[in-house]
């Protein structure tokens, strides 16, 4: 059950047990905002982010926040179940080098453009259409920071293979574009901002409803690419091992909807949240070296009947360079494939991000467990 603390306009429902300073001052802020719907509800992966804090659900009567969506429009997960129900540690290694070879990790591009349908229904919008050619390689790719490609285990004893992108440089261009449009015009129309990372769009202006169709465009792209590097991915597992795949969930979890909640539509924003509609199916990641989990949902209203995106992180990315201790890191790492070498890497190692598990306990009255995935081999962007 979450936890109720009141603010000077709504209260906060929280599902963490201890928030940073940051995050919290960022979820105040939230709460002020005159449009803000109830409450605000913050999730137990919960950290600081620009504007509205990562884990955070802001219902919004006829407003919408570009960074209360986030810079990774329509990041999410993918994950897939395959007819595999073992896999040796020599058929994992070939795999691994070969899904390195063939899906352009990092801030790699494909070298000439890559067909997609959803190209042909790109919506006439300037950022858009600017970007458009460079969005045609970089779908498939994989793109940095804690983007990843898993091999796992699964407790319904079949092997899983997860991905974990977004919209690619595509989306932060659009997410960027909009947040300086935002800015102007709150700043013309004057609006008093708590911060101004949480400049919005007044749906029933041009501006926001190209900002809305944009960022549902985006969404359309980050499942997209998730989706063209699946295909690659599990051809390699077919080459190598002859498994076919089963079944798959494609969710994003950086995005805002129109949803109805207590009699109202409102649009609902979730940045780094899932939604937990009664019995949907969501995944929910842990840190590179713990478990991932795919999970139902169980529709609370009062946390907008969302959940957590992931692990959420402890530490900033310099932090955990300085601070971990690289072979300690390396020993949670034992028994999975992995690139966790150099101190460079330690931003992304599990001391780096909250313990999954704990993130599952405090938020049982959102979703329930169905299948618990353990890493086998990890390849991060």
């Amino acid at each position: 059950m979450p936890r109720l603390i009141l603010t000077e306009r709504l209260p906060i429902k929280l599902w963490i047990d201890v928030i940073d300073e940051g995050a919290w001052a960022q979820a105040r802020n939230l709460a002020n905002l005159p449009f803000a719907y109830k409450w605000i509800a913050i999730m137990p992966d919960c950290h600081e982010g620009y504007g509205m804090p990562i884990g955070g659900v802001l219902a919004a009567d006829g407003m919408i926040v570009p960074n209360a969506v986030g810079v990774d429009i329509g990041c999410g997960m993918l994950a897939a179940r395959t007819s595999l129900h073992t896999l040796e540690k020599a058929a994992l290694q070939q795999i691994r080098n070969r899904i390195k070879q063939d899906v352009p990790l990092g801030f790699e591009h494909h070298k000439t453009a890559q067909p997609w349908t959803g190209f042909d229904r790109a919506p006439d919008i300037p950022i858009i259409q600017q970007e458009l050619d460079s969005a045609r390689r970089q779908l498939g790719t994989l793109g940095s920071g804690n983007h990843f490609i898993e091999i796992q285990q699964g407790s319904d004893g079949n092997i899983w293979v997860m991905i974990h992108s977004g919209s690619r440089n595509f989306g932060l261009k659009t997410a960027t574009a909009y947040h300086h449009t935002a800015r102007a015009l709150c700043t013309r129309m004057g609006y008093s901002l708590p911060d101004r990372d949480l400049a919005f769009l007044p749906l029933d202006t041009r501006e926001g409803m190209d900002y809305f169709t944009a960022m549902n465009y985006c969404c359309e792209f980050a499942r997209a690419n998730r989706a063209r590097m699946m295909e690659r991915v599990m051809q390699i597992l077919a080459d190598e091992t002859g498994a076919n795949r089963l079944e798959e969930i494609n969710i994003h979890h950086n995005y805002a909807a129109l949803e109805r909640h207590y009699g109202r539509e409102v649009m609902v924003h979730r940045k780094g949240a899932t939604k937990a509609s009664l019995n949907l199916t969501g995944i929910i990641p842990g840190s590179m070296g713990s478990n991932s989990y795919i999970v139902k949902g169980l529709g609370n209203p009062e946390s907008f009947e969302s959940c957590a995106h992931g692990a959420g992180r402890r530490m900033g990315r310099k932090q955990a360079q300085r601070s971990l201790d690289l072979a300690e890191e390396q020993k949670k790492m034992e028994g999975v494939a992995h690139d966790l070498r150099t101190r460079d890497s330690l931003d992304e190692a599990p001391g780096a991000y909250k313990d999954i598990d704990e993130v599952m306990r405090l938020q049982q009255d959102l979703v329930s467990i169905t299948v618990t995935l353990t890493p086998l081999g990890s390849i991060k962007g």
